[in-house]
């Protein structure tokens, strides 16, 4: 995997405290910022769900349970 830096400034108080602490900020931040990705990526997929909902009611359960069983058939 290829790895590429990203930085921010914070305030000199915060580092001065993430230093006390001893507190690893690359650890934290990648962990934080995977995490929101995650988030946004569940939300990309709702709006997409909820705009793909209109057509997917139109789709009876027997109509898929045929699609299936025809696909099956077909190997």
């Amino acid at each position: 995997m290829q790895q590429c830096t990203v930085s921010t400034k914070i305030p000199k108080q915060l580092k001065e405290k993430i230093q006390k602490f001893k507190i690893k900020p690359s650890k934290i931040l990648r962990k934080a910022l995977e995490d929101e990705v995650k988030k946004r990526e569940v939300e990309e997929l709702k709006e997409e769900i909820e705009r793909l909902k209109p057509i997917l009611e139109k789709i009876s359960v027997e109509d898929v349970v045929k699609s299936i069983r025809e696909d099956r058939d077909s190997r």
